[in-house]
């Protein structure tokens, strides 16, 4: 099998997708900023230093590789996050071409009816960037991912578990089509066999599409619970989120500009990718929930002390 090159190999993707390249038979060359310590805590594995702000790592990282999997996100890194992710893009694919590769597969996000958030236009402007270099790229655009690790999984999970009561402004009617991460998992699994033909943009919709109310309850009568609910007609998505911090143990900042993306729908205008992989059986909602709270719960980790208020403005949204 040809060498493929996992960027992000520690972060909640890349951890879920590399076991599943192994057993597909690929050969896999896991790149982190951090190497030494990646090769402590995951043994056995080949790391490779791959830090896409500095030019001299990206050579040795591509060499001899034939498809590379881009899950580099510049968010957590604090304010400015947007031009350095554009940065990396055209450094990674001008390094790509240079090193021969066949193909790039990066997941992005949807892109909304309305006018994107700070976030998603970055997202958006990262794969734009991609797809202009020479290498052929598959832009595979998801929404909420759900699984033990995702940020904004944790933000709808934490909410519907620990909310008593909750004010439900309009625009948790914005609807998307949240998505197992073990569906992601097979969809970029799958795009690596997949004829260059097709590179492009794919989105990759889930089997339900919920307004993000209906997420919420669902979460919340999984955990046996029914909080009561009370409409409002105004509290803006950016009003909601400084609740964020009281109520889920996600990253503060990273999940107020994962809220700020619920302006609009998320909805793919058709199956997107799955039209190609006709035999996949996307995994239902309440299934991926119910994985993904097992993990947390087999984990033990609980999100943090976390104080429950009488009543709490809803957050929101997947990323």
């Amino acid at each position: 099998m040809p060498l493929v090159l996992l960027t992000g190999a520690t972060g909640f993707v890349g951890s879920h997708l590399h076991p599943r390249l192994l057993a597909a038979g690929f050969v896999v060359r896991c790149a982190t900023r951090d190497p030494e310590q990646a090769a402590r805590a995951r043994p056995g594995l080949e790391w490779v230093e791959l830090d896409v702000n500095r030019s001299a790592t990206l050579e040795p990282a591509l060499r001899d590789v034939k498809s590379a999997i881009y899950l580099v996100h510049g968010m957590g890194a604090g304010p400015g996050y947007e031009e350095r992710e554009r940065v990396s893009a055209r450094a990674f694919a001008a390094a790509a071409a240079s090193a021969g590769l066949e193909r790039i597969i990066y997941l992005g996000a949807v892109a909304p009816k309305g006018r994107p958030s700070r976030h998603l236009s970055s997202r958006l402007e990262t794969g734009r960037i991609l797809r202009e270099g020479p290498v052929p790229v598959f832009e595979l655009r998801a929404g909420m991912i759900i699984g033990h690790g995702s940020i904004s999984w944790q933000i709808v999970r934490d909410l519907a578990a620990r909310l008593p009561a909750m004010l439900l402004p309009r625009w948790l009617e914005s609807r998307s089509q949240p998505l197992a991460i073990d569906d992601v998992v097979e969809a970029i699994v799958a795009t690596l066999s997949l004829p260059l033909g097709l590179a492009g943009v794919h989105d990759l919709p889930g089997p339900e599409t919920l307004t993000a109310k209906e997420i919420l309850f669902r979460i919340a009568a999984l955990r046996g619970r029914r909080p009561v609910a009370f409409s409002v007609p105004v509290l803006s998505p950016r009003l909601s989120s400084y609740w964020l911090k009281f109520v889920t143990g996600a990253d503060y900042h990273v999940a107020r500009e994962l809220v700020d993306g619920l302006s609009s729908d998320l909805i793919a205008p058709d199956s997107g990718l799955w039209r190609h992989l006709p035999g996949h059986r996307l995994v239902p909602f309440d299934e991926a929930a119910r994985r993904a709270m097992a993990e947390h719960d087999q984990a033990g980790t609980d999100s943090g002390n976390v104080v429950e208020r009488a009543v709490v403005p809803m957050s929101k949204r997947p990323g």
